[in-house]
This record gives C-alpha cells, structure tokens and sequence, in this order.
C-alpha cells in the first residue's frame, strides 16, 4: 500500500474513451482523404506523362470521323432514294413509249389496210377523173338521212380537185313525187387522191325519202361523178 500511494508508484495513462460511430467516421475521412490523393497523383501523373492530351485528341479525332461516316452515309442513302426515283420514272416513261408504240403499229396497220382497199377500187390504167364510191345512206330517225361516201380521184400524179358535192333526195311526199336537196346537202370539196365525206340531212319529217342521189361539181359548174343509193 506504502508503495503504490508513494512517489514511486507506477505511471497511469488516463485516455477518453470514443465512441464506435465516431472511430468509423474518422476511418471513413481518412480513408476518403487517402483515396482523394491517390486519384490526383493518378491524374497527375497521366498530365505528366502527356496520356489523357492523347486520349482527348484521340477522341475528338473519332468523333470527326464518325461525323464523316454518318454524312457519307446520309449523301449514299440521298443519292440511292433519287437513283430508286429515277428509276421507278424511267420504268413507267418505257411503259409509256411501249403502249404508245403499240398504238401507232395498230395506227399503221389500219392505214395499210384502207390504203390496200383504196388501191383495189382504183381502176387499173384509169385517167385522171373523180369517182364515188362506197355510198351508204340510212334513215335513222324521221327527218333524219345519214349519210357516207368516199370521193376519189385516180391516177398517181394528179392536181388538187376543188369543186364541191350535192346531195338531192328523191320521194314522195303527201302522196305526190318529191325532191329536194337541202342546204346543209351542199358544201364544198377540196382533195388530191381520196376524201371520205360523212354527215347528216334533214327532210320533212312527212317525206318518204326513196333515193338519195350524190353529184361532185368541179368549180366550173361541171359534173365529174354521180352516185345514187336506195333507202
């Protein structure tokens, strides 16, 4: 007892006790505060060593190109959608020329057809002279003659005919023999080689029209053809 209350008693260390969150807290800080030095020497040292410059121009240098690439590519994929275009019209103009061409071979055909029946109703070593042919005429309702006809003039090298054509129609009318040839019967007639003449005239409707009568007038009052056709 003397000696533990005496002067040469041991030293006693009195320490203050912390608590279990505060001693986690201060770990957890200086654990950070390490962790904080290690990322800028990190950084520090790749500025040192020229590595993150490199990167960066690396990056941007990507990034230009990938730039280009989607350009590039959206100028290809312009370029495919006007040549599909293009394309697509050049398809439906062929189509187009193709029916056109069908119809003009269709065209030709029948102007060689009505060239070769022209050609077998010319007279073999005929002169120079006006013909009518093929005349057709119908009553297709009272008052009403409907009429055709093909004026020709032979020969292959022959002088524009100019003149013009009469239609008179021949009948009875109240029981009594009638003629008459209508205004809209005479009008005039231009042609080298051939002309086909089609129209309509009107008569009384009380007329009973028989025959109908056509006469091509040269200009100097002669009669050059007469054809006549019964209803």
């Amino acid at each position: 007892m003397r000696r533990r209350l005496s002067v040469s008693a041991p030293r006693m260390i009195v320490r203050s006790h912390l608590p279990w969150p505060v001693r986690w807290a201060v770990a957890a800080l200086v654990l950070g505060f390490s962790a904080a030095i290690a990322t800028w020497a990190f950084e520090f040292g790749k500025d040192i060593a020229g590595l993150d410059r490199d990167a960066k121009a690396e990056l941007a240098k990507l990034r230009n190109e990938v730039a280009e690439l989607q350009e590039q590519r959206d100028r290809s994929q312009s370029i495919g959608n006007t040549a599909e275009s293009l394309l697509k019209a050049e398809r439906v103009a062929q189509a187009r020329l193709i029916q056109q061409l069908k119809d003009i071979e269709a065209e030709n055909l029948a102007l060689k057809a009505d060239l070769g029946f022209f050609e077998r109703l010319l007279p073999a070593g005929a002169s120079s002279n006006i013909s009518i042919r093929g005349l057709q005429a119908e009553s297709s309702e009272p008052g009403h003659i409907r009429f055709q006809l093909l004026v020709m003039q032979a020969g292959k090298r022959v002088p524009e005919f100019q003149g013009r054509y009469e239609i008179t129609l021949t009948g009875t009318l109240d029981g009594m023999p009638w003629n008459s040839t209508p205004p809209e019967g005479t009008k005039p007639l231009q042609m080298r080689q051939y002309l086909r003449v089609e129209g309509m005239i009107d008569h009384p409707a009380e007329a009973v029209v028989q025959t109908v009568r056509v006469r091509v007038v040269d200009s100097s009052g002669g009669v050059r053809a007469t054809q006549t056709a019964t209803l």
